[in-house]
């Protein structure tokens, strides 16, 4: 039985005021930010550096005669490293403006509501989970 969002059961009561739920939920956002970023790294460690590998020669010429042409030459004949690059700024960019509102104005509901999801489906799953031991310790009480 579907509830409404404004509508909280007794077992999501007790969880939400659980501070070893809230642990957990706060570590899943921990764990989402450090996949963010290791994901834009791992990014910008291939398609970024083969994107400025293809871009080397026009790179060459902005760096020897900048001018606002060179870099549309570079970007407009060369689309396939440009659309690399752009891939890259584009996802870090996205994970800035994320990381940064999630810190300026806190998380949104809707984004809590989902973790706590997560870590409800973590915990019902147990140490099979890929994420059991970075989410719920061993040494936590747990509610189940």
């Amino acid at each position: 039985m579907n509830q409404p969002d404004n509508q909280l059961s007794q077992t999501d009561i007790t969880d939400v005021l659980d501070p070893v739920f809230q642990r957990q939920v706060a570590r899943l956002h921990q764990l989402t930010i450090y996949g963010r970023w290791i994901f834009a790294g791992v990014l910008w460690l291939t398609v970024g550096s083969l994107s400025l590998w293809g871009l080397r020669y026009p790179i060459s010429l902005i760096m020897d005669y900048f001018t606002w042409s060179a870099v549309r030459y570079g970007l407009m004949f060369d689309r396939v490293p440009a659309f690399g690059l752009f891939l890259c700024l584009g996802f870090t960019s996205a994970i800035l403006v994320w990381h940064a509102r999630n810190w300026l104005f806190g998380l949104p509901k809707r984004d809590r509501h989902r973790l706590e999801q997560q870590v409800y489906r973590i915990r019902k799953q147990g140490p099979g989970h890929p994420l059991w031991k970075w989410v719920c310790r061993s040494g936590e009480q747990q509610i189940l």
